[in-house]
């Protein structure tokens, strides 16, 4: 439970009373009212009204907000504002602004530019939300901080090429062993003095996004902005915690945005929030992925859903309304994947800037009587319904899909092999067919206990790691499936090539010597010619983008290439290694393959569908205290069915009696306990 003044799951989101009048904010009450609304997140972009001058701080208006929502009934999950700097700081202190990539000076506007690695800008930052603490410590109204908002951007400035270097001192003592993990003997780049070291910007190494010279440096000035990201956000948190110990602390995360590995930000946040804003194509899998990811970030500890549209973005090329009934919709397959609370962005609808066509609750025309405010209001009634029922419920997944956001990094500044691999949709084609057969998936990183899953997948496995290629064989050893894929176990953690043939480390454990990798164009493909049938998996299958040509070394081929001057090359092999199996997957194979091969796998580790559904139908499941909860989610336009089993098992939204066959509407959402 994120804070027992508030036990059940939370529905709110972001508020801005400042860009409000007293009659608006009387009417904002009756309406928070009417739809169920119990948490406001406040003072997210106010750091100019709270600090008007270097020397002064006015919290007069934040008081009477905490107040004035507190004696509404609405509780508050306080920003610390320090997402945009005010102007006066800018024009006193140009360094708080950013140098981006092109190496321009940035000058105030926008948001999210600051410097992190400024120290006037870190003071400021820290004494602000120290002193918001030490205020707002004991007032009845807070449930929740809120640090920044968003945290993102790189910078290029000299604070923060020099704070890269005292970074690379720390991390490699010397400049002999830069030069050795960077291989700086390539085009000449040895360096003799840490100030010839500058930042691989479009005014040095990278250019493009991804695209770089010397991938050993942009790994680490990826490294390095991570850890002063959390670096300033720590100071902020420490600020807080000195004075208010007992309230948890969060920033909202972006799901799958490359720039930080939130997996080193989950130990230092009390409770994972994120901002979920699919687009109308957006895969619900890949959706549901990424709530299992941000659920994954602290082992499988529930999270904040701290931000959603309740109808339609205006930042993104095509910003569609949510169809009647799909905002609940998602905000239960948030609920199912591991959410503790439902909060949009916004509560009402700014009325300039670039966020006045962005939806809300409460629209422009000011009223209750619409659509989207209409379904907010019947969601609202249903959480309160549902009281805390689901709170700290956990799922219990026995397969496991490693994600790394350093390997990610990795990846994508590889020259090569293929412009069309993508680390992150390679990851989300394993999900998906585990997802389409109703099987469950943890989303873990390295860290995470393997023990306990029976499975576990890691695709493009491209960098190892120290320690990670022995803790996957102990996990092997100990009698677990352990599949990985092409382009796996090629460098080590400074991107540098792990001689004496691929998959590197891993060779042993796989059974199996990748001699070439192969380029497929977007319009050529291979096919998988299974040796024979496995379950479902027989005949051939379609893939693409790289092959790998392979020798098996002692694994089982199971599937040979079909075309091409490698054709009766392995492309799937099994090695038996102690009590369990390691696969190697030498290519990227079609839905059918994956679904086919990755349901044989689970079947034989007797992990079973949680349903028998037809496409169109997720299923989730959550357990508490021995009670399981199974979400039947219908993703489609029309109504399907799903087997369920024999067992009896009671609907929390309707407390009808479902057993056998459960029918689920057009965008409906059953939500089934087994409590006796």
């Amino acid at each position: 439970m994120i804070n027992d003044k508030l036990p059940k799951i939370w529905y709110g989101g972001d508020y801005n009373p400042e860009q409000w009048d007293a009659p608006t904010w009387a009417e904002d009450e009756r309406m928070f009212k009417l739809a169920g609304i119990d948490v406001a997140t406040i003072n997210v972009f106010s750091w100019a009204m709270l600090q008007p001058d270097e020397d002064t701080y006015d919290f007069s208006f934040l008081d009477a907000q905490m107040d004035r929502l507190y004696k509404s009934g609405t509780y508050v999950c306080l920003a610390t504002s320090t997402a945009a700097h005010p102007a006066w700081m800018a024009r006193k202190y140009p360094e708080v602004t950013q140098v981006d990539v092109k190496g321009r000076k940035r000058k105030f506007g926008g948001r999210h530019n600051s410097n992190m690695n400024s120290p006037i800008y870190r003071e400021f930052a820290e004494r602000l939300a120290s002193k918001l603490a030490e205020r707002y410590k004991d007032h009845p109204a807070l449930v929740a901080w809120h640090i920044n908002n968003e945290i993102s951007n790189y910078d290029y400035s000299e604070q923060s090429a020099a704070a890269f270097r005292v970074w690379l001192k720390k991390r490699y003592g010397s400049l002999d062993v830069v030069n050795k993990v960077w291989n700086t003997r390539f085009w000449g780049h040895t360096f003799y003095d840490w100030d010839e070291i500058v930042l691989p910007s479009e005014l040095s190494e990278e250019w493009d996004g991804n695209n770089t010279n010397f991938q050993g440096l942009s790994l680490d000035f990826r490294r390095f902005m991570n850890d002063a990201h959390l670096e300033c956000y720590l100071l902020e948190y420490n600020a807080i915690k000195k004075h208010c110990p007992n309230v948890q602390i969060t920033t909202n995360l972006m799901g799958f945005y490359p720039g930080l590995n939130y997996f080193e930000w989950a130990e230092h946040l009390d409770v994972i929030s994120w901002d979920n804003y699919p687009a109308l194509d957006t895969p619900v899998s890949f959706t549901a992925m990424s709530h299992d990811l941000m659920r994954g970030l602290k082992s499988g500890q529930p999270f904040m859903l701290m931000e959603q549209t309740p109808s339609q973005q205006n930042w993104q090329p095509y910003n569609s309304l949510k169809r009647p009934g799909v905002m609940r919709l998602w905000s239960y397959q948030a609920v199912a994947h591991g959410a503790d609370t439902v909060l949009f962005f916004q509560l009402r609808r700014s009325v300039g800037a670039c966020e006045k066509y962005h939806g809300a609750v409460i629209e422009h025309v000011g009223h209750e009587h619409t659509r989207v405010f209409r379904e907010t209001a019947e969601l609202g009634r249903e959480l309160q319904l549902l009281g805390d029922e689901l709170l700290d419920a956990r799922g219990e997944a026995k397969v496991g899909i490693l994600y790394d956001w350093e390997n990610r990094w990795a990846v994508e500044l590889s020259s090569g092999p293929s412009v069309g691999l993508d680390y992150v949709n390679e990851i989300h084609k394993y999900y998906d067919a585990l997802y389409q057969e109703n099987i469950e998936a943890d989303m873990i990183g390295l860290k995470e206990d393997f023990s306990k899953y029976k499975v576990i997948i890691a695709p493009v496995l491209y960098m190892l790691k120290p320690g990670v290629k022995e803790k996957i064989e102990a996990f092997v050893k100990a009698g677990g499936t352990f599949v990985t894929t092409y382009f796996s176990g090629i460098v080590n953690e400074n991107d540098i090539v792990t001689l004496g043939g691929y998959p590197g480390e891993l060779r042993n454990l796989l059974g199996i010597w990748a001699e070439e990798i192969d380029s497929l164009l977007p319009e050529m493909s291979n096919e998988i010619v299974m040796e024979k049938s496995w379950g479902e998996l027989n005949g051939s299958y379609k893939c693409n983008l790289l092959c790998d040509l392979i020798h098996s070394e002692g694994a089982e081929v199971l599937a040979r290439y079909g075309s091409d001057f490698y054709q009766g090359m392995p492309v799937l092999t099994a090695n038996s290694f102690g009590e369990g199996k390691a696969y190697y997957v030498a290519t990227s194979p079609d839905a059918a393959f994956l679904r086919g091969f990755l349901g044989n796998l689970c079947a034989e580790q007797n992990i079973l569908p949680l349903v028998k559904a037809p496409e169109g139908i997720e299923s989730v499941q959550r357990v508490k205290n021995g009670v399981s909860y199974l979400f039947l989610l219908n993703h489609t336009n029309g109504e399907l069915s799903a087997d369920i089993g024999s067992t009896e098992r009671t609907d929390l939204l309707t407390g009808n009696k479902v057993s056998g066959t459960a029918a689920i509407p057009a965008h409906g959402v059953l939500i089934l306990s087994d409590k006796k």
